[in-house]
């Protein structure tokens, strides 16, 4: 009764819908015409066939341009009619062609660099702050990637002949700076431009409408949103899915269809978590910013759920003490997290570099959820513990004038 492709609901697929409505159908068009209301979840690795001939062909065609086989399902590392179904609707929420789901963020972003090499195109030019793995697998070139770091308005005499991508993340982890998207991507010329837009999510920001032809998400964090799932996705054209698609059947890195399912369920509410979140982090983030024991605070003109905010005591010592909150690496669930990124997210990234990303020993990084603002505040209030009393400066004499002459 499912079906295999992500294409497989175009039939039924209205012109034009808002983003609200492709959040909670886009995906699931046919089910209704099935006699079904929720997805199944098909946790086959394999599917019965009695036509090897036809499997085969279906199979060559797969290797050449990696588009998703025609017909029923072949085998799990191929692809997943419940993973085909998110895949479906984060393109739609995306507006892209296709998506294609991973493991994780990391396995999608791997994935990328492996297809960029594999086309002899191993130079990437990358703008910082990115999510720390991130940095690292460019810089430490664990995938035979050579990264030359550099500002936005750097871009264009950083590319060489060989650089087969561009990165960029915005608003950034862990400092929420906002890059001009347009304006890389124009930079960018033929180079694809690849935008990490796990922050701000389709409900904020479209980058594939501003010239980006790749999207990346750690579906793991807003698109999930419960933090119970672990995954990764990139939107794009359909030429690039299919070599993508290739390379997630050579390495195997697939989504278990499970987090499929979830995934799907969490696009459902995606736009009402992400707005009801932001307007608790704004809330706080006004809070914050007129709280003397608070010497810097960060928060997107974008909007969204995540501030950034610099203490003047020990950000140590403010997460020993949160108990509504909770202390822990990751974002996007529906609950509140904090972490001190230079010790956590971003540990992996050298010192210099990351200090001279901006982000600073003195830095946390705070994921807002669903709760009451209020009881939010209440706990970050006593988190942050009595102002530092000041010392009473001592008088000191000033010298003696010299007579004027």
């Amino acid at each position: 009764m499912d079906t295999a492709s992500t294409g497989a609901y175009d039939d039924v697929r209205a012109a034009t819908r808002a983003l609200a409505t492709e959040a909670v159908h886009a995906g699931r068009d046919d089910l209704a015409r099935q006699g079904l209301h929720a997805p199944p979840i098909d946790l086959s690795t394999t599917y019965p066939s009695y036509d090897s001939r036809a499997e085969a062909a279906r199979i060559d065609a797969f290797a050449t341009d990696g588009a998703d086989p025609a017909g029923p399902p072949i085998y799990g590392r191929l692809g997943n009619p419940t993973v085909a179904r998110f895949e479906t609707a984060l393109a739609r929420l995306e507006g892209t062609e296709s998506a294609v789901a991973f493991a994780s963020g990391m396995a999608a972003l791997s994935a990328v660099l492996l297809d960029r090499s594999a086309q002899g195109l191993r130079h990437v030019v990358a703008v910082r702050p990115l999510y720390g793995c991130s940095d690292h697998l460019l810089t430490a070139g664990l995938l035979g990637t050579e990264v030359t770091w550099t500002d936005p308005a750097g871009i264009t005499d950083a590319l060489r002949p060989e650089t087969g991508l561009v990165m960029v993340e915005s608003p950034a982890n862990p400092t929420l700076a906002e890059l001009d998207l347009r304006a890389i991507a124009h930079a960018c010329g033929s180079v694809p431009l690849l935008a990490d837009n796990t922050f701000a999510t389709p409900v904020l920001q479209r980058p594939a409408e501003q010239g980006a032809r790749l999207v990346l998400h750690s579906a793991t964090k807003y698109l999930g949103g419960h933090g119970d799932v672990l995954a990764g996705v990139v939107a794009c054209d359909e030429e690039f899915a299919g070599r993508l698609r290739r390379i997630r059947f050579a390495t195997g890195g697939v989504l278990h269809p499970l987090a499929g399912y979830l995934l799907l369920r969490g696009l459902a509410t995606l736009p009402v978590r992400v707005r009801a979140a932001s307007a608790n982090a704004a809330d706080l983030a006004r809070r914050l910013a007129v709280d003397p024991r608070v010497a810097r605070v960060r928060y997107p003109r974008l909007g969204g759920a995540m501030i950034a905010f610099e203490v003047h005591g020990d950000p140590h010592e403010l997460i020993s003490r949160v108990r509504l909150v909770t202390p822990a690496v990751s974002l996007g669930s529906v609950d509140t997290l904090i972490q001190h990124p230079a010790s956590i997210s971003h540990r992996i990234v050298d010192a210099e570099d990351r200090r001279g990303a901006g982000v600073s020993d003195r830095l946390l990084r705070l994921s807002v959820g669903l709760e009451d603002v209020d009881d939010l505040w209440a706990d970050l209030d006593q988190a942050l513990g009595q102002p530092a009393r000041l010392p009473v400066p001592v008088p000191v004499p000033l010298p003696a004038r010299e007579p004027v002459r």
